[in-house]
């Protein structure tokens, strides 16, 4: 079955887009733990980050590693921090979370944004990349 990320990727449903190549997306996280909070995916579906092949992995991190730069920039924090969990969607992804405390980083408190709010992320993280 497709996931969610597939039907971004394939523009079946809308996603808040902030960055994009080849072989991979960054969407900012609908039900973020921060503002910022950004998942970078591979384009290719694939279940569990080690299933990928070691050249997607690491391009796939190199990835995560342009957008975390230019969404540091872009979202005042401590640091990005980064998860790979998986569990909630069938399809590799990395989060990128902007850091002001640990709590940030446990996915129990939640921001909500605005779609405006999520429109000036997107062109502000797109201008820093």
């Amino acid at each position: 079955m497709t996931s969610i990320f597939t039907k971004i990727i394939n523009r079946e449903i809308p996603g808040h887009i902030v960055a994009e190549d080849e072989n991979h997306i960054a969407i900012l996280d609908i039900n973020p733990n921060a503002k910022g909070h950004t998942l970078c995916i591979p384009k290719r579906e694939v279940n569990k980050i080690f299933d990928l092949p070691e050249q997607e992995y690491l391009d796939l991190m190199t990835f995560s590693r342009k957008v975390a730069i230019a969404l540091e920039k872009t979202v005042s924090c401590e640091r990005i921090g980064v998860s790979v969990i998986g569990l909630e969607v069938p399809h590799v992804h990395v989060h990128l979370i902007p850091l002001k405390t640990m709590e940030d980083a446990r996915f129990i408190k939640k921001e909500k944004l605005s779609q405006e709010a999520f429109e000036g992320l997107i062109k502000d993280i797109k201008t820093n990349l």
